[in-house]
């Protein structure tokens, strides 16, 4: 058994709540190498044979079981790049439990690139969940960007919940979708930005299959001097329904610009988006400071609860 750390062991729990190694189907990749794996019967995981990541495969009909497969990052100035594969087979129901922290107390800027395309066969359920967070004293960027292409096949559905936490300096994130025949895909993301970082998020969605349906749900809080740019596109290529529902706060001097786009190219298409972006309301900060919090506490609270 590997020994980690006391902050391997926080980051681990961070990104994907890892108290103690947990048994079952795992990976675990610190500073560029893997450094625990573990398949499970119905889970199988193996190296990629032409460039550094990982496949996992999830046997047809497989029920209720899960994977772990975060990353870490600790070493100075590293920058890690991994491409990962993920199949889930027909009929199975699985979690794929993703995330990547980046501890960084030194000068030189750490990054993490994951390059991951996901195939959920006929009638599958994935939950994935990927958290992102960045810590450390050091002056060093944490920069994060990962791309995500999800193909969903007929009768399948996919979730994916993808959160970064917080001290992420430059992150541009990117996800790709096509959905087929009865295929059902929720994306949920929430970001958090302070001081002068940035974000960005692309999001294309085509829903291809007739009865196919898709959402996209973004909610982000941007503070200080930070920067976030979401984009959604959202194309219809049949008989379908989808939204796209981007809410935003803005505080300080941070700026934000959501660009939702939506593109019909069926007449049996029926697509629709929100997007709002505003301040903390006064009263709402008014009213739990009744309640005996400090007005940064209210904040943090609004925030909170306004992110989950």
């Amino acid at each position: 058994m590997n020994t980690f750390s006391s902050i391997d062991m926080e980051l681990l729990n961070t990104v994907a709540d890892i108290e103690t190694i947990p048994q079952g189907a795992i990976n675990i990749r610190k500073d560029g190498q893997a450094v625990l794996r573990r398949s499970s019967p119905n889970i199988i995981l193996s190296s990629l044979e032409d460039k550094p990541g990982l496949k996992v495969e999830i046997k047809a009909g497989t029920k209720g079981e899960s994977v772990h497969v975060p990353v870490i990052l600790t070493a100075e100035g590293l920058n890690d790049k991994v491409y990962n594969t993920f199949i889930v087979g027909e009929d199975a129901e699985a979690t794929i439990v993703a995330g990547c922290g980046i501890h960084c107390d030194s000068h030189q800027d750490s990054s993490h690139i994951g390059i991951h395309e996901i195939i959920v066969r006929k009638g599958a359920y994935l939950k994935y969940v990927e958290k992102h967070v960045g810590e450390g004293e050091g002056r060093g960027k944490r920069v994060f960007h990962p791309t995500t292409i999800i193909h969903v096949e007929e009768g399948a559905t996919a979730e994916l919940d993808m959160t970064q936490i917080r001290g992420v300096d430059d992150t541009f994130r990117v996800t790709n979708a096509d959905i087929g025949t009865k295929g059902k895909l929720k994306i949920y993301e929430r970001v958090l930005t302070h001081n002068d970082q940035t974000a960005k998020s692309e999001i294309n969605v085509s829903i291809n299959g007739a009865g196919g349906s898709a959402q996209i749900l973004s909610r982000s809080v941007a503070q200080d001097k930070s920067k976030q740019v979401f984009m959604a596109k959202m194309i219809g290529r049949n008989d379908c329904l989808g939204h796209v529902e981007c809410d935003a706060i803005i505080m300080g001097d941070s700026v934000i610009h959501a660009i939702p786009e939506l593109s019909a190219e069926s007449s049996e298409a029926i697509l629709t988006h929100e997007a709002s972006i505003g301040r903390i309301a006064g009263e709402q900060i008014i009213k739990l400071m009744s309640l005996g919090l400090t007005e940064d506490e209210a904040i943090d609270t609004i925030i909170n609860g306004f992110l989950k």
